[in-house]
């Protein structure tokens, strides 16, 4: 089997000026996740070490930078599932996690397939995942953004730590679709996806979308393929998206078309808006999205570098 990995920093709106920004993330992450397959590690192993670039960087909606509630705290979601054996693990509403897609990962071991809030910080400490100070997910930037547009008049929100990481966010202010994620296929054909963020900014404390949810915001099965999704969770929620895109696969669609498709569905049967990356069985790439734009990168056997772009 042929190597392969595919990531997104979001689909929604993103200015010009940020082109390179989200570029250069997204082929950053991808690149993270290509060095492990490369030295023989995991599909799962690749899409947790792009995901956590990706969740490092302050400009996407994720880990450090992630958007605010409206009561200005970040509650962090992530999800991971593995397709040979169909384990998932997966967190939501998390405040004091660094990288969210560490603790889904460690849930993927359990017995367990979602924990959420108190007791997913609970089960960080007895996987001896440590906490941070939630200001240090709040970039200055992001609590700008909180304080001109999410305010709702609750005086519970908590300040930044000092930085002087002023990066601006990729997406444009009220965009409602954030998420980052990635999808890998190692050299044994495991494929793997996963996705993590912060969600819709101003959101409703506790707000919980497509992202840790499998068959919504990710999907693998190695019979078919690996998706991860980014767009308005709720909407994938209601046509479980990811699983759907794979369904086409079944069909006889490569990984393209089957993308094609489900945007496609997405946007006729419920007015959604986002968008999504593939990797099929046989280790084709797809990307598409019905949003002005999408980060993405992948590499693939062959390739030099990571292609990157901004419109599938």
């Amino acid at each position: 089997m042929g190597l392969a990995i595919v990531v997104h920093g979001g689909a929604g709106s993103i200015d010009p000026d940020r082109y390179d920004a989200a570029q250069s993330g997204c082929a950053e992450a991808a690149e993270s996740g290509w060095r492990v397959l490369r030295s023989g590690g995991s599909a799962l192993e690749a899409v947790q070490a792009a995901i956590i670039a990706l969740e490092n960087n302050p400009g996407f909606n994720a880990g450090t930078g992630a958007v605010l509630t409206a009561d200005g705290r970040p509650e962090l979601d992530a999800g991971v599932m593995e397709g040979r054996d169909l384990t998932v693990g997966a967190v939501a509403s998390v405040q004091r996690i660094h990288n969210p897609i560490v603790l889904a990962r460690a849930v993927l071991t359990s017995p367990h397939v979602l924990l959420v809030g108190d007791g997913a910080e609970t089960f960080a400490t007895e996987c001896g995942i440590a906490f941070c100070d939630p200001r240090d997910l709040i970039t200055p930037a992001q609590y700008a953004r909180w304080q001109r547009g999410y305010q709702d008049g609750d005086d519970v929100n908590i300040e930044p730590s000092e930085s002087e990481d002023f990066t601006q966010p990729i997406h444009s202010d009220g965009d409602r679709h954030g998420t980052v994620g990635a999808v890998a296929m190692d050299a044994s054909g495991l494929l793997v996806a996963g996705a993590s963020t912060g969600g819709i900014g101003a959101k409703h404390p506790g707000r919980v979308g497509d992202t840790p949810l499998p068959g919504c915001g990710y999907y693998a099965e190695n019979a078919l393929g690996g998706v991860s999704c980014t767009g308005h969770g709720e909407d994938f929620i209601r046509l479980l998206l990811a699983r759907r895109a794979l369904d086409f696969v079944g069909l006889g669609l490569t990984a393209q078309q089957a993308a094609s498709a489900a945007i496609g569905l997405l946007g006729e049967r419920v007015g959604g808006h986002g968008g999504l990356i593939m990797i099929d069985r046989q280790g084709r790439i797809g990307a598409a999205h019905n949003t002005a734009t999408m980060a993405h990168a992948y590499m693939t056997d062959g390739m030099s570098g990571p292609f990157a772009g901004i419109t599938a």
